[in-house]
This record gives C-alpha cells, structure tokens and sequence, in this order.
C-alpha cells in the first residue's frame, strides 16, 4: 500500500473538513459526504457520529475503497476499520485538540461510544495497473 507524502498529510491533516464518498459495487462514487478528519502521526482517521448504522459509514464496507477531498488534496483511498481501544483514545484527543472551539456536545458526539465503533483509518491506494 501506498503512503501518505508530508504535503498530504499537512494539507489534510489541516483541513477543517473532508469529503468522503465510498466506491459502490460496481466501481462508481457514491455522492461525497462532510466530516470531520484527524492526523494521528503519519495516519488520518475519520469516524461517524452516528456509528455503524451510518448511510454513509456502511457504504464504505462495500468495498472499503473510495475517494476523499480535502486540504486541496484528492486522493483515492483505502477504509480500514480501528478497534484498538487504547488509539482510539488517542484519536478521540486528537479530535478534542483539533476542535476545540466547538461546543462540548458536539466535540462529545465525535468521541461517543457509537462514534467508536466506526472509526476508519484513510490509506492513500493505487489506481494504476
């Protein structure tokens, strides 16, 4: 796999937010949703506030590939599910640090239990042959 360059990371790492949009069955972009993105050293993570029944969380576990914009950057990535307790409490500080200016409750629905449980790590993919 593919890894993230400096420039990506800084770019999309920075972005207040990301469109998200997940490959369908047969290959085609689904309509790009707004979230929010955290870089975690060399990883970007997104989560839903809705967790796993979530139109467009479910979508990426079709194919677990699709295609995010952020930062000025467009890049076809990977979804790979994070369970690990112990990085998701980084990446829920993460996401306190970076959106710090929000309120509570909206900073609290981020780093909920539901939205846990669908925590996708974003890794850069190859479209060439």
């Amino acid at each position: 796999m593919n890894a993230w360059t400096n420039d990506e990371l800084n770019k999309i790492g920075t972005a207040e937010e990301l469109q998200i949009a997940s490959l369908r069955g047969d290959g085609t972009l689904r309509k790009p949703r707004t979230i929010w993105v955290v870089r975690l050293g060399d990883d970007l993570y997104v989560c839903s506030v809705y967790g796993r029944t979530s139109a467009w969380f479910r979508c990426t576990q079709v194919r677990h590939e699709g295609h995010i914009r952020a930062g000025g950057v467009d890049k076809e990535v990977a979804f790979a599910e994070e369970a690990d307790s112990d990085l998701n409490d980084r990446i829920d500080a993460a996401y306190r640090a970076k959106y710090h200016r929000y309120a509570a409750s909206i900073i609290n629905s981020i780093i909920s239990q539901t939205a846990r449980s669908a925590t996708l790590k974003l890794a850069p993919r190859s479209t060439g042959s």
